[in-house]
């Protein structure tokens, strides 16, 4: 069960790390910082896809303390949210204040969405909007009060039956996200996130670090099958509980992502062929011969359960020579 003890324990840590975009920024290739300042020299958004580019880089380059609530299968929780940035480093951390004790931290810079070699769109919010506008349809709604806020919002609906669609509010002086629901295939809401309270937003008057390019790690296995626009991410691949046993791989489109763990059946406590549900996530399990030897594929995600089934169902090894 350690992944999905895993899965549960990192969710809440890519809440702080919300991608944001920004309004056709202009950043050079090979850029290492980016200035937050010039944020302040943007005109007002005015499409959807503006809004929601400003919404990724608010996202990276104001401080702020907020407290939120969390409503999904388990139920309401609370919780107080921080972000900041100390030499080029962005920090955010989030404290449950409910149920199980819980504290979240992540550390993270610009541009960890792509490898050097894969000739996508750079990983900083103006590629990744530039993606995800070619797989969602993306719209303004009308102007709400959130948090006591302003706030705009942006629907965000998949163009095919792959990936699951998300409505934000966003902050309309700041461009925060102050309100997010992940939607299923239906269009209804299968969790909410929201800000109560969103304390004195201060834009960061410096840069922020962009990461470097990494080269991609080499695998024996790789997938068969993905929908259109998932890509590779970079992320630590093994596992640190189970050293080389458990191999691990993220994929995604910008928006919607999913987890891909490979490992040998004897190396773990099985867990049961099929799918199985982790409150808004799903998790297909598959027990396969891989290069000659029974190995457990598990794929997680936020995402339509039968992709995650096609997945690991067409999940395909790498023969390599002696």
């Amino acid at each position: 069960m350690h992944v999905f003890r895993c899965y549960a324990a990192c969710l809440p840590a890519l809440l702080l790390a919300v991608v944001t975009p920004a309004m056709a920024m202009d950043i050079p290739p090979g850029a290492d910082h980016f200035d937050c300042r010039l944020l302040e020299e943007q005109p007002a958004p005015q499409t959807a896809l503006e809004w929601y580019e400003r919404s990724l880089w608010a996202g990276h380059c104001y401080r702020y303390d907020a407290h939120a609530v969390r409503i999904g299968f388990d139920g309401v929780r609370t919780l107080v949210l921080s972000h900041e940035v100390n030499s080029g480093v962005e920090r955010g951390q989030a404290r449950f204040l409910d149920g199980l004790p819980m504290a979240f931290e992540r550390r993270s810079r610009i541009g960890r969405l792509g490898w050097s070699d894969d000739g996508a769109a750079p990983p900083t919010p103006v590629g990744i909007a530039a993606d995800i506008s070619s797989h969602y349809r993306l719209s303004l709604g009308g102007e709400e009060r959130i948090a006591n806020r302003r706030a705009r919002r942006l629907d965000i609906s998949p163009l095919d039956s792959f990936r699951y669609g998300k409505r934000l509010w966003l902050d309309a002086d700041t461009g925060l996200t102050l309100k997010q629901s992940l939607l299923d295939e239906t269009g209804r809401a299968v969790q909410t996130f929201q800000l109560t309270v969103l304390e004195k937003p201060r834009l960061h008057r410096g840069d922020i670090d962009i990461d470097a390019p990494r080269d991609a790690p080499e695998a024996s296995w790789y997938p068969g099958w993905l929908p259109d626009g998932f890509r590779p991410q970079p992320i630590e691949t093994r596992s640190n509980r189970h050293g080389s046993d458990v191999m691990h791989r993220l994929y995604s489109d910008g928006l919607s992502t999913l987890s891909v763990f490979v490992s040998p059946l004897q190396a773990v406590a099985p867990l049961a062929p099929g799918l199985h549900r982790l409150g808004v996530s799903h998790a297909a399990v598959r027990h396969r011969e891989l290069d000659g030897t029974p190995r457990q594929v598990v794929v997680m995600g936020e995402m339509p359960p039968r992709v995650l089934l096609q997945v690991a169902d067409r999940l395909s090894w790498e023969a390599r020579d002696p």
